[in-house]
């Protein structure tokens, strides 16, 4: 398998920007809820299961594009053997059917340390699970900045450097080590803003215990209650954690 694939314009810029402002400007957005060298870094999270999109699209309609495009089959496609992509596999691989859909905010000198994404590890039961493989789309990145760069890693061995733009869509394989280097320069007060999908493939029984719909915030309860009332046509809310 290649260890990442890239898409220069992955969705309309309007798509991106639309994308952005909602996010960037949701009451949950906060401290990560992400632990160890996620630390340095803001933003909110939310788990889903492919049962549970429907309920996350409802609550969260901008995603919509976004989970489309970066959940699509099509779109990973590039990570298969180049014998599965020439021929197609005599056997069809699993399509993920749970997800973890971080949004990723830092400011100039902040990275994230290397590590393996294994986020729903533990609430699926899976002693080392990792995903399928691992979605990224830039939606904001300062101008005239230096770093910030992805850098992919197997066995502490690099293999690949992806430097980040807005709009551009990256697809890595998530057995891999990966880091974010401090990004510089810039103005005063500029983020760095990305979400990032991770994709995993469970069994009927490790996928029972996953939530088909949870927020992830440090915003606290008052945002979800707040995030509530202003939902009058009665969509699901799903839970906070």
């Amino acid at each position: 398998m290649r260890a990442y694939v890239t898409c220069r314009e992955a969705l309309p810029r309007n798509a991106v920007h639309a994308l952005r402002t909602a996010l960037l400007g949701s009451r949950f957005v906060a401290r990560s809820p992400l632990m160890g060298t996620f630390q340095a870094s803001r933003g909110f999270a939310f788990i889903f299961t492919h049962e549970g999109r429907t309920m996350l699209e409802a609550r969260f309609p901008f995603l919509v594009p976004y989970l489309d495009r970066v959940l699509a089959p099509a779109s990973s496609r590039g990570l298969l053997p180049w014998h599965e992509r020439l021929w197609g596999a005599r056997k069809q691989r699993p399509t993920p059917n749970a997800f973890y859909l971080n949004l990723l905010l830092l400011e100039a000198g902040r990275g994230v340390g290397r590590h393996i994404d294994a986020t729903l590890q533990e609430p699926s039961g899976v002693t080392g699970a990792t995903p399928q493989h691992v979605s990224v789309l830039y939606l904001q990145v300062p101008e005239q900045v230096r770093g910030g760069e992805l850098r992919l890693l197997r066995h502490d061995t690099p293999v690949g450097e992806v430097r980040p733009r807005e709009g551009l869509l990256v697809h890595f394989r998530g057995d891999l080590q990966h880091e974010v280097r401090p990004f510089t320069g810039g103005p005063q007060g500029a983020l760095r803003a990305s979400l990032v999908c991770e994709q995993y493939v469970f069994t009927p029984e490790a996928l029972a215990r996953i939530p088909a719909f949870r927020i992830q915030s440090k915003a606290g309860f008052a945002a979800y209650l707040d995030d509530q009332r202003e939902r009058p046509d009665g969509s699901a809310a799903g839970t906070l954690e």
